[in-house]
């Protein structure tokens, strides 16, 4: 019966998640022109991302496969600084909304590269937390919005399979800590993890596949 209603809770706080947080939709763009997306992509961007979008920097995200409204949600945050960071501010200051829309529509064609887990131990309880979150403090499980493998939600919720566990690490501890304040969903679930919690969840995310 224990068992029975932690999973109630825990449905209870995936089901308030969403209905809270569904004004973060972003409508999808209009057709894009893939080729303009990879010229735009290997002149700005490779760099610091690679040539197809799977960055081999633990710093830099991997892009690749990603949901292209996601991309354009945050390319046009960069750019209006409502999502901070110096580098990427000034990258996008460049990008016109078809700059934005053909990269993120090219970048979600190619095929993102698996990741790894390193510590067993830290995966487990990354493990328990992605799936089944933490009911006692009201934290919802990640599958709820990310699904259970990683795959996440066109539009609302980015895919997260394989991605670096530095570069989650980075993004969790910075919702948690207030610099990163452009989505008050993952601004509230941060702020209730710790440490710990946060790098298992990261080096968790950084296997599925």
């Amino acid at each position: 019966m224990k068992l029975i209603a932690t999973f109630t809770v825990a449905a209870a706080l995936v089901t308030a998640v969403f209905s809270s947080f569904a004004n973060e939709t972003v409508a999808a763009p209009a057709k894009a022109d893939l080729a303009k997306g990879e010229a735009s992509f290997g002149g700005v961007c490779a760099a610091c991302h690679a040539p197809d979008g799977n960055s081999l920097i633990p710093v830099n995200p991997k892009l690749a496969q990603q949901h292209p409204q996601y991309i354009v949600k945050q390319l046009t945050e960069f750019k209006a600084g409502k999502r901070e960071n110096a580098v990427m501010t000034g990258m996008a200051a460049a990008l016109s909304d078809d700059d934005m829309k053909n990269i993120a529509f090219w970048l979600a064609s190619k095929k993102a590269t698996p990741g790894a887990a390193q510590d067993k131990a830290q995966v487990l309880l990354g493990e328990k937390i992605y799936r089944g979150g933490i009911a006692d403090r009201q934290i919802p499980a990640c599958a709820g919005c990310h699904s259970p493998n990683g795959a996440g939600i066109p539009a609302q919720y980015p895919r997260l399979s394989g991605q670096h566990a530095e570069y989650a690490v980075a993004q969790l501890t910075a919702f948690r800590d207030g610099v990163r304040n452009n989505s008050q969903q993952m601004t509230q679930i941060a702020a209730k993890l710790n440490d710990r919690e946060i790098k298992a969840l990261a080096d968790y995310i950084a296997g599925l596949r």
